[in-house]
């Protein structure tokens, strides 16, 4: 048995030899498939929606806020990953009673790297762990940023509105990709009428396919506000997963040459 901190400081005791892992993060998932695990992997959320093939195959065990514990218990797992924002505190202590959780906590491109690493010593992947860090700091270098800090507010959630605004890790890399976040002086997760995001007036306003699946037709309710607005549909996916997602980051130049 080890003893491995976690990312909120935690001491989590993770058995030597064959691992029975559930994960309860979609990012974290992809990353254990990227890892080159397979059958160590026995359940994951519905949310997990890649890799396709594990979506397909794999057990399901609830959402990340509603976790079906009896269902994962029966896989009789010995290491659950979990995240601090994205799963509850409820679930967790349900869980950790029956087997040890460890906890990311990812607020930062930093905090990417180290969760990265970490698991990738969980699972006896640190070699690969540490080639596909180096690859997404690789890809972060090479990203073309745009030729002024355009201001951006990031709505994630609508009715009410909802954006992601300083501390998160959608904030870290806005500005990662050369962007000045406009609610960089707001708590983490605001609500905001329309007068409040007219107030702001942003250059950019970036609606997210995810948590709220955003559609053309909501462009038009925040354009009529602020008509100068350039208004996009992005994929929330590339902003806000934290793992090997990070490596198709540079898709988002694309962002960057519409604003040019």
């Amino acid at each position: 048995m080890r003893i491995v901190k976690d990312q909120i400081g935690r001491n989590v005791h993770v058995p030597e030899g064959e691992l029975q892992i559930v994960s309860l993060v979609p990012s974290q998932t992809e990353l254990l498939f990227d890892l080159g695990l397979e059958e160590e992997v026995v359940g994951i959320t519905k949310f997990c929606i890649h890799p396709q093939e594990w979506f397909k195959t794999k057990t399901r065990i609830g959402g990340t806020k509603n976790v079906n514990i009896q269902k994962v218990l029966a896989l009789q797992p010995n290491l659950i990953l979990a995240n601090k924002e994205e799963n509850t505190l409820a679930d967790i202590e349900k869980l950790e009673s029956r087997a040890p959780v460890w906890i990311s906590d990812v607020r930062t491109i930093q905090n990417a790297h180290e969760m990265i690493l970490n698991i990738g010593h969980l699972v006896g992947k640190r070699e690969e762990a540490k080639i596909l860090s180096n690859k997404i700091r690789t890809v972060f270098q090479d990203i073309k940023k745009p030729l002024k800090p355009y201001s951006v507010l990031y709505i994630i959630w609508n009715d009410p509105i909802m954006i992601a605004a300083s501390d998160t890790f959608i904030d870290a890399m806005l500005t990662e990709l050369g962007y000045a976040n406009s609610a960089s002086h707001l708590g983490r997760y605001p609500e905001l009428t329309l007068e409040e995001v007219r107030l702001l007036a942003p250059d950019l306003i970036f609606l997210s396919s995810e948590p709220y699946p955003f559609k053309t037709k909501h462009i038009h309710t925040f354009q009529k506000i602020l008509p100068k607005s350039k208004i996009l549909l992005v994929d929330g996916e590339l902003f806000s997963w934290y793992g090997s997602r990070l490596l198709r980051t540079k898709s988002l130049e694309s962002l960057l040459d519409l604003q040019e």
